[in-house]
């Protein structure tokens, strides 16, 4: 039988593994940062009224500026930077700044296609979002990685020191970070800028998780025309399966998208029902401080049985001092709760679910913790990420 390797496939190809997290059958699944509430049933009402209005004209090719749709982006957007305050000139956000795709990961490749490629190199600081070196190099660029500090925060000196070492073309900041969860102080956002000549790609995917007192990359936006800033619809608005992401930039950068865009990429369907979320963006997002409760309760309750917690901006965890994380995943596995070994040393990812599916996860976890103690490690003996494991493992930031 023909094998992958018989075939003639690009050299830097071989010898990789697709990316993706476990897909199993198990009775919680928080491995993969999904928003563990479903769609509201008058907003697949809306859903449904949107698709059908568009079905008998399916013979056409979709709008390919996605007008409406960016047109409501807008105003959510909008809608952020109004009850975010703050001294930042921008006050409102207009169609003309916006892009959208089939998730972020594809906007993300239209900007590496467009500023990246050949000759061209990337930088990001890990351990974070494994589908940005990922991207980057199927362009045929060069991948950078630096290391965070060992409390996985980043600071502006040795972010421009990064940066002026290697010169890259685009740098990916991003924040609230994943696998960690921790956000990142705009000081560091416009010290990457003012330090480098390329693109800064700020890739805000759990953005509407932040605690008080976050700040968008959105407000730097009018005195930064090489900066975008990347969303998605996946995370806060329980739009996963849409696949439905979006950037904000000035309209120059957004001009540079539409050169390495596919014919029609976002099809009448995705546009219908991201629009009819939109509309009813309160009701889909009156749901995120129910999941950051959950988060902080999880936070409080690993921290009493004596685990290590990330701080976190997002709709996860990262938790460490576990002696062998893989045990501990299969062990909870066991149980009948799945989350996400994500390679770093001493440490694995969970995220919030609803209040039934976090109680299942801390009776789970509690249990095989006075059950055998020694599942902790010793204090002090938590690792850092190494490249080789952030370029393998590491769930998305953007899916």
């Amino acid at each position: 039988m023909t094998t992958l390797e018989d075939l003639p496939i690009r050299d830097d190809l071989r010898g990789r593994t697709p990316y993706g997290a476990p897909q199993l059958d198990v009775p919680v699944q928080l491995n993969v940062n999904e928003n563990a509430f479903d769609v509201p049933e008058d907003v697949v009402a809306a859903i449904e009224k949107n698709l059908h209005a568009v079905l008998a004209g399916l013979n056409r090719y979709p709008d390919r500026e996605f007008t409406v749709l960016r047109e409501k982006l807008a105003d959510y957007l909008s809608g952020v930077l109004t009850r975010q305050g703050g001294t930042s000139s921008l006050r409102a956000v207009e169609p003309e700044w916006l892009w959208a795709a089939n998730g972020s990961n594809e906007v993300l490749s239209h900007i590496v296609q467009a500023f990246g490629g050949p000759g061209r190199t990337a930088l990001g600081f890990v351990p974070s979002y494994s589908m940005h070196p990922l991207i980057t190099t199927s362009t045929g660029a060069a991948w950078v990685s630096v290391d965070r500090n060992a409390d996985f925060g980043l600071d502006a000196r040795s972010a421009v020191a990064a940066i002026e070492e290697h010169r890259p073309d685009i740098v990916f900041l991003t924040t609230p970070n994943n696998p960690t969860g921790t956000g990142m102080p705009l000081e560091v956002i416009e010290a990457v800028l003012a330090a480098t000549a390329g693109i800064v790609v700020v890739d805000e995917a759990y953005a509407e998780f932040a605690r008080d007192g976050y700040v968008s990359a959105l407000t730097l936006l009018p005195d930064n025309p090489r900066l975008v800033v990347s969303r998605t619809m996946s995370k806060a608005f329980a739009f996963a399966g849409v696949r439905l992401g979006y950037a904000v930039a000035h309209p120059a950068l957004i001009d540079a998208l539409r050169l390495v865009r596919l014919p029609y990429h976002l099809s009448d369907l995705t546009q219908a029902a991201a629009c009819a979320a939109l509309d009813h963006a309160e009701v889909l997002l009156g749901n995120v401080d129910r999941l950051v409760a959950q988060r902080d309760r999880m936070s409080a309750t690993l921290a009493d049985l004596g685990f290590s917690v990330v701080p976190s901006d997002s709709n996860f965890l990262m938790f460490g001092g576990i002696r062998d994380p893989h045990a501990l995943w299969q062990s909870l596995l066991d149980a009948g709760v799945l989350v996400r070994d994500i390679g770093i040393a001493g440490h694995l990812r969970v995220n919030a679910g609803t209040e039934e599916e976090t109680t299942a996860f801390l009776e789970a976890v509690t249990a095989i913790v006075r059950r055998d103690p020694s599942v902790l490690a010793a204090r002090g003996t938590g690792a850092h990420v190494t490249d080789a494991q952030n370029a393998t493992t590491h769930e998305g930031a953007g899916e």
